[in-house]
This record gives C-alpha cells, structure tokens and sequence, in this order.
C-alpha cells in the first residue's frame, strides 16, 4: 500500500489523479463526507465513542422505541435542514462526466441524491421514510414527524448536540413522558428505514451495489473507517479482482491493507479538486 501524508496534499492527489485517471470509479462513502454538512460521524479522531441503538433493542423494547423517537422528533428537523456539501456537488459532477458508475452509500442521509447523484445504493436505508413491522406500509418521516409532534406539544427543541443518528440527548424524564405513534394504516409499531447495528442489509441492497463495484475500473473509498462488515465486503471484493483501491479518509480504516493508496486527507478538500482534475 503507497501512503501520503495529511500534510502532503498536493503529492496525494498527484497520486490519487494517477492512480484514478481513465478507469470508472465505483465510490463508497461514509459518515465522514457529511460532517461538512453539519452532520456528526461516529469515529472521528477526538471524538467521544457513541453506543447507537441496536437492532434487537428497537424491536423488542417499547422503551427503547421511546427513547428513540423522542430523541429523534427533536433532531429530525435539524437533520433534514442538512445540505449537500463540496464533496457530495463533486460526486454529483463526477458521475454526470461518466466517471463514476455508482455511489454507494453507508449514509442515511440522502445528501447525494439532493447534490444530484443519480445512481445511489443506500446500504443502510435513509431517515426520511418509515415503515411498519406489523403491515410493511411505508410512511414519510416527515408526515410522522407531524403526528409526533401534535402527540407531544409540550416537547420543544433545545441546544443538544445533533449525534449521527440525526437524534440528540433528551433527559429521562422527557423521554418517559413522550408518546408514540403507531402506524395509521394497521396501528402496528413503526420503525425507522434503516438499517440499525445489528440489523441486515437486504441481499438486493448488497448485489446492487457489488454490481457497481464489479463494473468498475477502481474502487474509491471516502469518509469510512470500514468498521462494519457492510461496507468493508466491497473493499475485500475489490481486492479479490486485483482493481486499485483508493482510499481517503483521516484515521485508519479496516480496508488499509487492501488499499493500493490511502490518503489522510479531508475528503472535503480532495473530492473537489479531484473532479477538476479530471474535468468535471
């Protein structure tokens, strides 16, 4: 694996711009493409560990559906508000040139496709639809948000930090007053479209998305550390096909060994000039 510096800027993207030009890029991104939007990720350097909500908690406890939807009606409006930042644009740009063959994305957030990408995979699913356990009918969040709110007037928006899951920091007591909604078609229990720690991504999810890295001339990685085995597949099949792996994010990565070259530098400075270099 080549390795450039976080103070070597200009020499990585030499590299990068070398290593990239004239093949197809299939991009996988993570958290650490929206922090320049506003939006916290879960392991940056320096930054306090999170413990999200696991899979099996929000299904089989009432309480935690509880505390989830409570954090979550205070955080939403401010996740949503959210906007696509110099890195999703030059994506956007990227794939309209021809030069990127898919995003995939470990991101609920919906940020590329507002940036204009096209051919998106949301491994994890995105926070702006909910669907029921009980019927499978889908919701948007932001019709929920309107019934969580008229249930719980006297919850009001406070100064919290937002935390990556678009939710943030309630007190108990808040927490225990709330009440939920249920899904207006059947009144069955509502959950998020997401894919939570613990959860599954769905087989189609995972052979759309291999089927962009497949097509692919490289593989290039931006703001993930790979912790998780759903993004992290795609790094290892890329190596398995002998395609360069470009890998651009401030922190180690689980992918490090398989890359062919990995940049600590911000994706929000590289991405960008990255397209101008190759003329989108």
């Amino acid at each position: 694996m080549d390795d450039a510096t976080a103070g070597d800027e200009s020499g990585g993207l030499d590299q990068l711009e070398r290593l990239l030009r004239g093949r197809r890029l299939a991009v996988l991104t993570g958290a650490g493409i929206s922090t320049d939007s506003g939006i916290p990720d879960y392991r940056s350097p320096g930054r306090p560990p999170r413990n999200p909500i696991q899979h099996r908690q929000f299904v089989d406890s009432p309480s935690w559906r509880r505390r989830y939807w409570a954090r979550s009606v205070v955080g939403w409006e401010r996740f949503r508000e959210a906007l696509p930042n110099a890195t999703h644009h030059a994506l956007a740009r990227l794939e309209g040139a021809g030069l990127v063959t898919g995003v995939v994305t470990q991101n609920v957030d919906r940020l590329h496709q507002a940036a204009g990408s096209r051919r998106v995979v949301e491994l994890h699913g995105a926070l702006a639809e909910v669907h029921c356990l009980d019927c499978g009918s889908f919701e948007s969040r932001d019709a929920l948000q309107l019934r969580l709110r008229a249930r719980n007037p006297w919850l009001l928006d406070g100064g919290e930090e937002l935390r990556p899951d678009g939710d943030v920091d309630l007190a108990p007591e808040s927490v225990e007053r709330f009440e939920v909604a249920a899904c207006s078609a059947c009144d069955g229990v509502l959950m998020p479209n997401v894919v939570f720690f613990g959860g599954t991504v769905p087989r189609s999810t995972v052979d759309e998305a291999m089927a962009h890295v497949e097509g692919a001339g490289a593989l290039l990685v931006l703001g993930s550390s790979l912790a998780v085995f759903s993004g992290w597949r795609f790094v290892r099949r890329a190596a398995e096909l002998n395609k360069p792996i470009a890998i651009v994010n401030l922190g180690p990565t689980r992918g490090d060994p398989q890359a062919t070259l990995k940049l600590e530098l911000p994706v929000g400075t590289v991405v960008p000039a990255l397209a101008f270099r190759l003329g989108a």
